[in-house]
């Protein structure tokens, strides 16, 4: 089990972003999440050049059990999406830390990243 990385943050809604450099963000969904999921079947991401918005839906994951919301953890504009994920979703299941992220983002305010969770306290929130 991947479980919580320490060199990440945390939104509420399971997704991670961990900061490639000062403004550019790389998403994913938690190890938690995956395995709530299940086998992931398909994924629904944002093209490059969409603007997301923090709390707010940018694409779907689509499981055996679920469809559901990705959900943002920052604002931004998408300037990169994980085509390996398009083709391949297992890679969610499979390295949901590593080869399954989801989007690359330019963030509009990068601070706004310390005010989503870190690994204590999103283990905290999620295991307890």
């Amino acid at each position: 089990m991947a479980g919580v990385r320490d060199d990440r943050k945390y939104h509420e809604g399971h997704g991670w972003i961990v900061m490639e450099d000062d403004c550019i963000g790389r998403l994913g969904i938690s190890d938690f999440a995956q395995e709530e999921l299940e086998e992931v079947l398909m994924v629904v991401l944002p093209k490059v050049g969409t603007k997301i918005t923090q709390g707010v839906p940018m694409g779907e994951i689509e499981s055996l059990k679920v469809i559901s919301d990705l959900v943002a953890p920052a604002t931004g504009e998408v300037v990169e999406i994980n085509e390996a994920v398009k083709k391949d979703p297992a890679l969610v299941n499979n390295a949901p830390y590593e080869g399954g992220w989801l989007v690359k983002v330019k963030l509009d305010n990068p601070s706004q990243v310390d005010a989503l969770l870190d690994a204590t306290a999103y283990a905290t929130q999620t295991y307890s």
